[in-house]
């Protein structure tokens, strides 16, 4: 999701709706979603989704409920299964549907929901969830999803928890006929129908997260390249407005810059069966997996801003680059509780860097990621709370690219730390993850003690502070503002020249002449204070 510093909430407040929406319910855990088809009709004019979702489940465990989420003001009318008409019941944002009692296990079954409504308005997508119903500079209808934090409920019915993924999905969505309708995956055809409509079918071949389903309409033209990856040929496609066809084929020449950079750094692109696509859209962007979405008024930096404040972050589309850097964060590897959304935003801000390194050098990604420092607030701990569908802090995004940024310090062997991050979408390749394992696999891989790291950054609001005095030609310091047994190792610049140190909770000294010229090196992500 594009970055936006938002105020939090001191104390958050939780409920059963809350807990329903984030956690693994008994009503959840005894089936496998392995394949959706989402066949809908959208009207413009009406502000309307109308259509089916049929669900494919594999039974895991013995169970006679099911929870399926849609939120108000969408409605569930009807549910089905071998042509048996169920029953359920609402409860807020869930239909409880009895399913029947003989279901075997290890068996697959087919349920088809039928709903339709007007779905919630999105006010400031993508950050507030829901469908944009907009106008292109002609008066087109220019509509478009995104609803990350709210879910996918907002608009279809679904199995709302990331923990579970069907492994593939068809998406068919009839609009006008005057307009383009552009999903995830592959076209397959587009169907004319009676009536002044026509319906695109999208076929997603790969596993897919439930917020990375989308639906974009509108006057769109299109384009096409290959591009030669590490898989080989990568279809890329390209949909904009009409109006913006020139400007666009400039401005998404950072396409395949983006894949030769990230691939490698990250390895290969995870969706080549799908392709990749970047398409306009009504709101700032979002990483829609195969179907990245794009509003950044064709310029680069942050609709035009340099979020480090160096000139760096004006030699990218910020959209282009952070977005798509999500098909490996976020898309490949996802996040099984939300809570956990630094993993995807975290490593996809720090991938602006590597961007740039890739591209333009070190000294220029180390310059960008360590400007990017002013935007930290540590209001709260970067991972949120687990079981209530509660992100953290939005450090998630740049405190969590500058605790990368420490690591690869640390680390000291670049070729190392790409062999990890290559490591890391390979080893859970579109796999849903928890914080835990991407600790260990640092940890691991990296043959460093680097839980306290992961503690003092991801769960403690304080930036770790290199305490210090001048006592009788000595340096004296120690860590302060840390979690317990935080021992991280730091070079300083000492009258311009780099000292290694090794610093506990505790005080330890080195004999060294004083000096006023004295500073952490930028690469540590921590601060220094004389105590006098």
């Amino acid at each position: 999701m594009a970055f936006l510093l938002l105020p939090a909430a001191l104390f958050a407040q939780f409920n059963r709706q809350d807990t329903l929406r984030g956690s693994v319910t008994p009503e959840r855990a005894w089936w496998d979603l392995t394949y959706y088809h989402l066949d809908i009709e959208v009207d413009p004019a009406q502000r309307t989704i109308n259509g089916h979702n049929t669900v494919q489940y594999r039974v895991l465990a013995p169970g006679t409920r099911m929870q399926i989420d849609l939120q108000p003001p969408m409605e569930l009318r009807s549910a089905t299964q071998n042509g048996q008409n169920l029953d359920y019941k609402r409860v807020g944002n869930v239909y409880y549907i009895q399913v029947p009692e003989n279901l075997k296990q290890g068996q697959v079954y087919e349920l088809q929901l039928g709903y339709g409504g007007h779905p919630k308005v999105a006010v400031r997508a993508p950050w507030d969830g829901g469908l944009s119903w907009e106008e292109d500079g002609k008066g087109n209808p220019f509509v478009a999803t995104s609803c990350q934090g709210e879910g996918a409920s907002l608009w279809w019915p679904c199995k709302d928890h990331m923990y579970d993924e069907p492994d593939s999905m068809l998406i068919s969505v009839t609009v006008p006929d005057s307009l383009v309708e552009v999903s995830n995956g592959r076209l397959r055809k587009v169907v004319p129908n009676e009536g002044g409509t026509h319906t695109y079918h999208w076929f997603v071949d790969n596993p897919i997260n439930n917020y990375g389903v989308n639906v974009n309409i509108g006057d769109y033209a299109h384009w096409s390249e290959t591009y030669q990856g590490e898989q080989g040929p990568l279809d890329c496609s390209y949909y904009v407005l009409r109006a913006n066809l020139e400007k666009a084929k400039a401005q998404f020449k950072q396409v395949p810059m983006m894949l030769e950079a990230f691939e490698h750094w990250f390895g290969p692109y995870p969706f080549y069966e799908d392709g990749f696509k970047l398409v306009e859209v009504p709101y700032l962007g979002m990483e829609h997996q195969s179907s990245v979405t794009y509003g950044n008024k064709y310029q680069n930096g942050y609709l035009g801003m340099d979020l480090s404040g160096t000139g760096w972050g004006k030699k990218f589309d910020f959209i282009i680059i952070h977005e798509a850097g999500h098909e490996w964060f976020a898309n490949n590897i996802t996040y099984k509780d939300i809570a956990d959304m630094w993993v995807h935003e975290g490593f996809t801000a720090y991938s602006e860097n590597l961007y740039l390194d890739y591209h333009y050098g070190k000294e220029a990604s180390a310059a960008y990621v360590t400007g990017t420092r002013k935007a930290v607030m540590n209001d709260r701990p970067v991972i949120g709370d687990y079981g209530v569908n509660h992100a953290g802090s939005s450090d998630m995004y740049y405190k969590g690219a500058n605790m990368l940024h420490t690591i690869r310090t640390l680390i000291g062997d670049d070729e190392k730390w790409r062999n990890i991050l290559r490591g890391l979408n390979k080893d859970f390749y579109h796999q849903t993850v928890t914080t835990q394992q991407i600790e260990q696999y640092l940890i691991k891989h990296s043959g460093l003690d680097l839980q306290p790291i992961f503690d003092q950054y991801l769960r403690d609001t304080r930036i770790p502070v290199l305490a210090y005095q001048w006592k009788n030609g000595r340096l004296h310091y120690r860590w302060e503002q840390t979690v317990d047994g935080f021992d991280m190792p730091v070079s300083l610049l000492y009258n311009g020249q780099p000292i290694e140190l090794k610093p506990t909770t505790a005080w330890q000294h080195q004999k060294l002449k004083s000096t006023d010229d004295l500073k952490v090196q930028r690469d540590y992500y921590a601060k220094l204070r004389e105590e006098k």
